[in-house]
């Protein structure tokens, strides 16, 4: 894992060196051991290396031995080797073990076509010399980032967007138009950013450069296609093989590679999986308070498993402390709590391995969020006449709170408007109310409709699970799990993203994934095998802060109201409203948590890009 940086362009009248090492710099954090360069009259690339595979000999930007391809590459291919093998057959020599060279002659011999052959996690750049051409492209679920932004002919490109700020092209500015989608989704959708102009290239998405053209196009797609056959214990046993292969594929490194682990399913079958491979060392983090904690029950599952285990707690002050950093590694805003303790994980584990495997992406192939149970209950009421259902929810909405009334409002909306996520943080009619400004910005539902267009004919939870994968997986999970964890130079490993895992949960009939009683019953019948039936069974938790407890304590309290009077939220926001909000809170007579923790991401990240940089 590492990052890179570039820019193509005609432009003179800067050092092209010397700007491309500054780039570099600002994102030492993702690399530092190693750091390379290229730089000719059209394109600049710089790398900097976190040394994972072939520890001497794959350093980037790597060249083909005549100087006509170069190559960056940010993640890992795990299919390196079988692709290697492939390629010598074909008569091609290698000088190196890495997977970077892999794909130098993937391309003399596949080009873009070799994208669909790479099982692994990358953002990567191709750069054809003679033809003066800049190829970048992004794995399929989005798991490692490439920003880029557009001057008139120069192209930038990064692993980050804190790594443009130095390029003399790039006008740094806030788009305000689309602070509300923010505030609705706790991140911006789709490809654009709050930094103007900056655009993520998008999961399964290729950018070419060219004579200061630019054409982006996907080149890769995805589907839920449920099979009612492909269900019981046959299912279970397909997911446990897949997800074996995977975390063994995922294990591959000349340095020693860890596992976070909670009490949750999902890391701990990962965790249990790589401890049939290697003598696992393994990470968590809790609190003081112990309701919020998992750390008990880690600690239980890790002895039972024989896991070396290295846990830590952490307090508000140090909490509160790493916010500044958390929100600059972030690059974007996001308020999501578990961010932080996320990043204090990542710190932790890097003390002793480079590489560890997580559990991300397992709750939305294999449907373990509790709002695909909810759309397994609308179900029904969904098949009553629009009309009629439009009526019984503005007659609950004009009665007094009574037992079914949310059910009905909401039922008032089809799925895309009634998406959980529209409403994650503030609802789209509550932004004009804390906004200084004029909500000039799309609805939510706008932002979910291509991916709900694409989830036409699933039914409601399967047709979650797909947005999910496509909006909050990489925009949110995805996004703190690459940030957080090159914060501290390490590299983050998700198994259940692999292309054998998912190829099983696509085809998974609805039942095995969601049911009114359960979420995630075939992976759990899959972890029984390995994991103790209390682990295996363990409700969804998540990664849980006692953030709101704290938000009405001493000093923190204050801490924050002060931040959200102060001058730099007086820009963007009702400053009296945000006051409201934590008086109600602090009160008890809301928990405004989420809309006070948005906010103040907000205002601390734009102190971070905007005020002290």
């Amino acid at each position: 894992m590492c990052g890179f940086v570039g820019f193509a362009s005609p432009e003179r009248g800067y050092d092209r060196a010397a700007v491309v090492r500054a780039m570099a710099d600002a994102i030492a954090h993702r690399g530092p051991d190693s750091e390379g360069y290229l730089v000719d009259d059209a394109v600049a690339l710089g790398f900097r290396r976190l040394a994972i595979i072939d520890l001497a000999g794959g350093d980037q930007p790597m060249e083909t031995a005549d100087g006509r391809l170069a190559v960056c590459l940010n993640g890992e291919v795990y299919n390196h080797r079988e692709l290697r093998a492939v390629l010598e057959r074909a008569g091609h020599r290698f000088r190196t073990r890495s997977d970077t060279e892999v794909l130098l002659h993937g391309w003399e011999e596949w080009g873009p076509g070799m994208l669909g052959r790479l099982r692994g996690m990358f953002a990567l750049a191709v750069y054809d010399r003679p033809r003066r051409e800049l190829f970048l492209a992004r794995d399929a679920l989005g798991i490692k980032p490439l920003y880029w932004y557009r001057a008139g002919e120069t192209l930038l490109f990064a692993s980050e967007v804190k790594a443009l700020l130095p390029h003399p092209a790039f006008d740094r500015r806030l788009d305000e138009r689309l602070l509300p989608a923010y505030l609705c989704f706790e991140y911006v959708p789709g490809d654009q950013t709050l930094f103007a102009g900056v655009r993520r290239l998008e999961p399964g998405c290729a950018l070419t450069w060219r004579d200061g053209a630019v054409e982006v196009r996907r080149w890769h797609d995805f589907a839920f296609a449920p099979d009612d056959g492909a269900g019981g214990a046959e299912a279970a046993a397909r997911i446990g093989a897949a997800v074996r292969d995977s975390v063994a594929a995922h294990a591959t490194a000349d340095v020693e590679v860890g596992c976070f682990l909670s009490a949750g399913v999902d890391s701990s079958l990962v965790a249990a999986e790589a401890s049939r491979l290697m003598d696992a060392r393994t990470f968590s983090i809790g609190y003081g308070e112990e309701r919020y904690s998992e750390l008990a029950a880690a600690s239980e599952l890790a002895g039972a498993l024989g896991l070396r285990n290295t846990a830590a707690t952490l307090g508000p002050a140090e909490f509160f402390a790493s916010v500044p950093a958390v929100q600059y590694h972030m690059d974007e805003p996001l308020p999501n709590p578990s961010a932080v303790p996320l990043y204090h994980l990542c710190r932790l584990a890097a003390r002793d391995v480079k590489v560890v495997m997580s559990g991300e992406g397992a709750d939305e192939l294999f449907g373990g969020y509790g709002w695909y149970q909810e759309g397994l209950a609308f179900a029904p009421w969904m098949r009553v006449p629009a009309p009629l259902r439009r009526l019984a929810g503005d007659a609950a909405e004009a009665l007094p709170p009574f037992h079914g009334r949310r059910f009905l409002m909401r039922g008032r909306h089809e799925l895309p408007v009634r998406y959980v996520r529209n409403e994650y943080v503030f609802s789209f009619a509550e932004c004009g109310s804390y906004l200084r400004g004029p909500v000039d910005c799309p609805p939510p539902a706008w932002w979910t409709a291509d991916a709900f267009a694409a989830a036409s004919g699933l039914d409601e939870p399967t047709a979650m699970q797909q947005v999910d994968l496509r909006t909050w997986l990489p925009c949110d999970i995805l996004q703190k799990a690459d940030k957080m964890s090159m914060a501290a130079s390490l590299e983050l490993r998700v198994p259940f993203l692999d292309r054998v895992v998912m190829a099983e949960a696509l085809r998974l009939p609805t039942r095995e994934r969601v049911t009114r009683d359960q979420t995630k019953p075939a992976l759990r019948r899959a972890a029984a095998a390995v994991l103790p039936a209390k682990t295996a069974q363990m409700p969804k938790i998540g990664f849980v802060t006692p953030l709101a407890q704290w938000l009405r304590e001493e000093p923190w309290h204050t801490m924050v109201r002060e931040k959200l009077a102060g001058p730099e939220a007086a820009r963007f926001f009702n400053v009296g409203a945000l006051a409201r909000l934590l008086d109600e809170h602090r009160e008890g007579r809301r928990s405004n948590m989420r809309k006070i923790w948005a906010a103040y991401c907000l205002v601390t990240w734009y102190e971070e890009f905007f005020v002290r940089r």
